[in-house]
């Protein structure tokens, strides 16, 4: 896998930790610099390691599937797109500012937003992929898009909230539609 495509999926997957970032800006009035830091390092470091543990399980299973692995991928990639423009349509604006972000919360918005990269993970372990360089990737990608989103949601608020979420989904679609168009065409 080349690097660009490494970046382009390191984006899609960063969209929805992005949103969620812009939505905690907008929302919480006491958030500060430390709490955009560890927001973007909490979010940077879950979609790096659920990648991992997806290919990890991609490779106990891998054996089974190759000759199919091309649709596989494609299936994936094209249901966790599908899944985050619906989402973006379900997303609920709220008026109430909340004071402060808490542990527990933080962490259950760092699963949630990594979720899809767990299933990336089990992709790349079907392809053969890079999966170090491409978690480091995913990982400062996501790092820097939140640490942005944060500060972007105190001025904006909700105003791209949504888009994102569609862009992000209309990416992954784009890139499990290359992969089994390049297996297609190769065969």
């Amino acid at each position: 896998m080349d690097l660009l495509t490494i970046l382009v999926i390191a984006v899609g997957l960063s969209m929805d930790a992005f949103a969620v970032s812009v939505a905690s800006g907008a929302v919480y009035k006491k958030l500060e610099i430390r709490h955009a830091i560890l927001m973007a390092v909490s979010f940077g470091a879950f979609q790096a390691i659920m990648p991992i543990a997806g290919w990890l399980a991609g490779l106990c299973f891998r054996r089974f599937i190759q000759d199919f692995d091309h649709w596989v991928a494609f299936a994936m990639l094209a249901i966790i797109g599908c899944k985050m423009i619906y989402e973006a349509f379900a997303i609920k604006k709220t008026d109430k500012k909340l004071q402060s972000m808490s542990f527990l919360v933080l962490l259950t918005l760092s699963v949630a937003t990594s979720i899809d990269a767990l299933a990336v993970g089990i992709t790349l372990s079907l392809l053969n992929g890079a999966i170090v360089t491409t978690v480091i990737i995913i990982g400062l990608v996501t790092f820097g898009f939140s640490y942005a989103g944060v500060h972007i949601g105190k001025k904006f608020g909700h105003f791209f909230e949504s888009k994102i979420e569609i862009i992000g989904g209309l990416v992954l679609i784009g890139i499990g539609t290359k992969i089994l168009i390049e297996h297609l065409i190769s065969s």
